[in-house]
């Protein structure tokens, strides 16, 4: 307290010299450059984890709706060709893989995280679609009794996740970089 006192009757207020200032914000600005490459890996993470969550949720929904419909019901991109645009659930009357005017539409998704590419590498590649028949299992286009299985991958800055279909049409997770058997399409990209 004395000290205080003898620095205002000197005139000078306590406070910070611009050494200190100086020293503060460059250990500021190190721990700034040591934390964002790691933050920027966790957002990266947590994206890919959003976008391949939605779309599991997705293929759920399909698989459960056309179990309760006893129909066929398919998950298509939103556009026809791009699933990063998005995608939408729907029930596929006329078999084009598109939600046409009077096709029921179950669910629709927006676009994944700006800079992500999804691809598929499923038995029927003419059109990028899931269909499920009416026991819950995947169908391709051509035959209600051969099944859609493969792999879709999620691609952003570097990280891959990928979802596997199973000859029942159940879906999994998995990430190639914790996991050496999750290979699949897209392995160059």
């Amino acid at each position: 307290m004395e000290d205080a006192r003898q620095q205002e009757q000197a005139g000078l207020q306590p406070g910070f010299s611009l050494i200190e200032l100086l020293t503060v914000l460059a250990v500021v600005a190190i721990l700034l450059a040591l934390g964002v490459p790691g933050f920027q890996s966790l957002l990266r993470n947590q994206r890919l984890s959003t976008s391949v969550n939605g779309f599991v949720g997705a293929i759920h929904m399909t698989r459960s709706e056309a179990i309760r419909r006893g129909a066929r019901v398919d998950l298509a991109p939103a556009d026809s060709a791009d699933w990063a645009r998005g995608w939408v659930v729907f029930v596929d009357q006329n078999g084009n893989q598109q939600a046409d005017a009077g096709e029921a539409v179950i669910a629709r998704q927006g676009a994944a995280a700006r800079g992500m590419t999804i691809k598929s590498a499923l038995t029927d590649s003419s059109k990028p679609y899931l269909a499920y028949n009416g026991s819950g299992r995947t169908r391709t286009n051509a035959s209600s009794q051969t099944p859609q299985l493969g792999t879709i991958s999620f691609f952003l800055d570097g990280g891959i996740r990928r979802i596997k279909l199973n000859f029942s049409g159940r879906a999994r997770i998995c990430n190639p970089e914790l996991d050496k058997t999750c290979t699949g399409a897209g392995d160059a990209d």
